[in-house]
């Protein structure tokens, strides 16, 4: 059931649409690929050894990545409407 002036069917079409965008960006941001280095592009320590057999395409040591995780900054979604929170309510 759609309201207003839009077609049936539309909401669901704009739902899948959003979760499909999302899966998208998720899959881009999956993960290092590639040959590891073997000291950090950040800090030039050592990066270990069971650390770059574990991750392949890793280019951080463990500290440089958990401050970079650490001052990652969740982006806002924003709705096929183009309103931030007229989905919140």
């Amino acid at each position: 059931m759609a309201g207003g002036w839009a077609r049936d069917g539309a909401v669901n079409e704009q739902i899948e649409a959003s979760i499909k965008d999302e899966l998208a960006r998720m899959e881009a941001r999956k993960g290092p690929v590639g040959q590891s280095l073997a000291h950090c592009a950040e800090c030039e320590e050592p990066i270990p050894e069971p650390r770059r057999a574990a991750l392949s395409g890793v280019k951080l040591c463990i500290e440089c990545q958990r401050d970079r995780d650490i001052t990652f900054k969740q982006r806002g979604g924003i709705n096929r409407r183009g309103s931030k929170d007229s989905q919140l309510k």
